[in-house]
């Protein structure tokens, strides 16, 4: 880890870039520097390195020491302690904001539809409507896109979420009941749909339903209760057909229906519809209608 993404981190925590720069200075001294020693190795101007010491220390990162002649020298908080405290600082906030950001939340008076383009914008939606889940969560993905959310989805089963799954292709650590969809194979899904579909659904009141490809990923993000129930009986309904040929049909004549029959043949071919859907619903959103 680089000495710049050590700074991004601390700011990310609450120091300034002068802060973080002191005191990694402080750090790598491990022993007490006066002022102009520490401006010199962290290049924080002269004119203000006192001011950013003294932020420091009454932060608790760094201390006021005396060395020789009775000079005033700064030694830094070790970094285990700093993280230590930092956390324990976060976490009290986070408690003391559970509580109270409920009691101030207004009803929402319209329903969201915020749209996503690009892969990291949409995993990092899904991940979040994976980690608000309490009651159950709905996922239907590739492998690929689910291994993004795995981490998550095991903390959510933990705090008791009923997880149910289905993935398109093998997932060899499978969290709750996961699904591997059989019909048809995921390269004529694919092909089909245009795009990996990704949806996730939390406690019938969330969802992101987004597409991928080797050029890009659109999706949107909604709570509209509509839109969530669609992609939740989208799901089930692919858990359903499972069951439904495991325990009552021969999955070999099964099969064949399913690839052979005009009607279903009909309705799978998709011509890549759903990727273009995607798109224009995110450019849709995009244009003022939701928020």
């Amino acid at each position: 880890m680089t000495q710049e993404t050590v700074i991004a981190e601390l700011q990310r925590l609450g120091m300034s870039g002068y802060e973080a720069k002191a005191y990694i200075a402080l750090v790598a001294a491990g022993a007490p520097l006066n002022g102009y020693e520490v401006a010199k190795r962290s290049g924080v101007p002269r004119s203000t390195v006192y001011e950013t010491l003294n932020k420091l220390c009454t932060r608790g990162a760094a201390y006021e020491v005396r060395t020789g002649d009775d000079n005033v020298g700064y030694l830094s908080l070790p970094p285990t302690s700093l993280l230590d405290r930092l956390r324990r600082d976060f976490e009290s906030s986070i408690e003391v904001l559970s509580a109270q950001l409920p009691e101030i939340t207004a009803p929402p008076e319209v329903r969201l539809l915020h749209g996503l383009d690009s892969q990291p914008g949409l995993v990092l939606r899904a991940q979040d409507v994976v980690a608000a889940a309490r009651h159950d969560l709905f996922v239907s993905g590739w492998p690929s896109e689910i291994e993004t959310l795995k981490d998550l989805m095991k903390e959510a089963a933990g705090r008791g979420v009923e997880v149910s799954v289905v993935s398109f292709g093998r997932d060899s650590d499978p969290v709750g009941s996961t699904t591997e969809h059989r019909y048809s194979e995921p390269d004529v899904v694919l092909e089909n749909l245009g795009c990996r579909l990704l949806v996730v659904a939390a406690d019938r009141n969330q969802a992101v339903i987004g597409g991928l490809t080797e050029r890009g990923a659109w999706g949107v993000y909604t709570d509209d209760p509509a839109v969530v129930l669609v992609a939740v009986e989208f799901v089930r309904h692919d858990i359903a057909m499972h069951l439904v040929v495991d325990r009552l049909l021969d999955p070999a004549a099964f099969e064949e229906f399913w690839v052979n029959d005009d009607a279903i043949k009909r309705l799978r071919a998709d011509h890549a519809a759903a990727a273009e859907v995607l798109r224009q619903t995110y450019r849709h959103s995009q244009h003022g209608r939701g928020a």
